[in-house]
């Protein structure tokens, strides 16, 4: 009772304290990053919705709403977000071929395991082929000793019922 609990309140803690972050920092959007425009890219990045443009050695705030900062705003190759030294397209192209890279690793993986799952319900299916023909050719051998014996039964004389086959 006491896990559910956990597992139901722990998320909902998280969701509301997300939603609070979010809705403090858009309270006053644009005042903190323009104040440290008179100061360095460090300072201006320690606020993570803060964008150091070098070219005009200004602070601005993060444009969310077009994902990348427009051109006019400041040059993507001039641009700094969260590490002054380096540029937000190495930043967009490393976190692209990381993308890419986990991706590939995924797929690969993902084929591995439906190919090795499928080798080895081939090698359980031959496993039970194998089974069934050794039960049918044991099966065919027991049938040919017992024509053979009842053979040699008829021709001394045998044929009738076993007196021990109520033992048996």
């Amino acid at each position: 009772m006491m896990m559910m609990d956990l597992r139901i309140s722990l998320p909902a803690l998280l969701l509301v304290l997300g939603l609070a972050t979010v809705f403090a920092e858009t309270a006053a959007p644009g005042t903190a990053c323009e104040k440290q425009n008179a100061t360095n890219c460090e300072e201006c990045l320690r606020n993570v919705s803060c964008l150091w443009c070098i070219t005009s050695k200004s602070c601005v705030t993060y444009p969310v709403k077009t994902i990348l900062p427009p051109h006019a705003l400041c040059p993507l190759n001039d641009a700094r977000w969260g590490l002054c030294w380096m540029n937000f397209q190495t930043l967009i192209i490393t976190l692209a071929v990381f993308g890419g890279i986990i991706i590939i690793a995924f797929f690969v993986c993902l084929f591995c395991c439906c190919k090795c799952e499928n080798f080895g319900s081939s090698s359980e299916s031959k496993i039970q082929q194998q089974t069934d023909k050794t039960k049918t050719k044991q099966e065919e051998r027991r049938s040919e000793m017992k024509e053979r014996h009842d053979e040699i039964r008829k021709k001394y004389g045998l044929a009738g019922q076993n007196p021990y086959s109520k033992f048996a």
